[in-house]
């Protein structure tokens, strides 16, 4: 499975360090993968102006890059952007507000800045939230169910990290349910769910539970949560690190300046 911030790339670390040089800050670009909303989130603001990071999901990626640009020239101005408070002025017509990041999610989504600060997440980070076109927020009453994993809140939920209701029907096996090992993961193309013990288990074994049965039965399933349509994961035993095989195409960071 790509890793979506991993900073491997010496043209990617070079531009990171030549935009904060530059302008004090540098937005790091990623696209969604038809499964997983698209991202931006800065580098640099802690480093240059003690601020918090920030991250936005789920917009246009023109439009979250112009909302962190807007959010950037608000702290080199001195402002202090807090959590639990609305603001104006960074999308038109709406407010926004602003969480803090557990950093549990740190891994999931901020490596670039995990290198950038000396291979730590030694950092704050704020997640920058937009409402529906009611002015809901997420975790309001009203708020527009199709847009619920459009940007998952990343102040909650460490238990259950995937983009699907908790009662989403999966594919598992009875002796996964016995307490066997899940060692092979498969999401389908049609976005079905599949954790088996075997590579193929046999038609007459198959059992349907919820997603979050499978999560509280080993909860180290929460790391394939950003497994992507058409991709499998399998590992030797319990203990060791998921391999990978996506199909499509990996999807590339773009850099933005600010």
């Amino acid at each position: 499975m790509s890793d979506h911030n991993d900073p491997s790339g010496q043209e990617a670390r070079q531009a990171i360090l030549a935009n904060i040089e530059k302008f004090g800050c540098h937005l790091v670009q990623i696209e969604t993968d038809g499964y997983l909303p698209g991202f931006v989130y800065t580098i640099g603001l802690f480093k240059e102006f003690g601020h918090p990071e920030i991250i936005c999901f789920g917009l246009k990626p023109a439009v979250m890059a112009s909302i962190l640009n807007h959010a950037c020239d608000l702290v080199k101005k001195g402002e202090n952007l807090t959590i639990n408070r609305p603001y104006t002025g960074f999308l038109q017509g709406f407010e926004i507000q602003f969480l803090e990041v557990d950093k549990a999610y740190y891994p999931d989504y901020v490596g670039y800045a995990g290198w950038f600060y000396d291979m730590t997440f030694d950092f704050p980070l704020l997640q920058l939230i937009w409402p529906d076109k009611q002015q809901h927020f997420p975790w309001e009453p009203g708020f527009n169910p199709d847009w619920k994993f459009k940007q998952p809140l990343l102040d909650r939920n460490m238990d259950f990290k995937f983009f699907e209701e908790r009662n989403t029907t999966v594919f598992t096996t009875e002796r996964a349910l016995k307490g066997d090992p899940v060692l092979y993961v498969y999401h389908d193309e049609d976005g079905a769910w599949q954790f088996h013990t075997t590579p193929a288990p046999a038609e007459k074994d198959i059992k349907i539970v919820g997603l979050e049965e499978i999560t509280r039965l080993d909860p180290s399933l929460n790391e394939l949560f950003n497994l992507p349509y058409g991709a499998q994961a399998w590992r030797a035993s319990k203990g060791d690190d998921w391999e990978f095989i996506e199909d499509g195409n990996d999807d590339e960071e773009e850099e933005e300046e600010t």
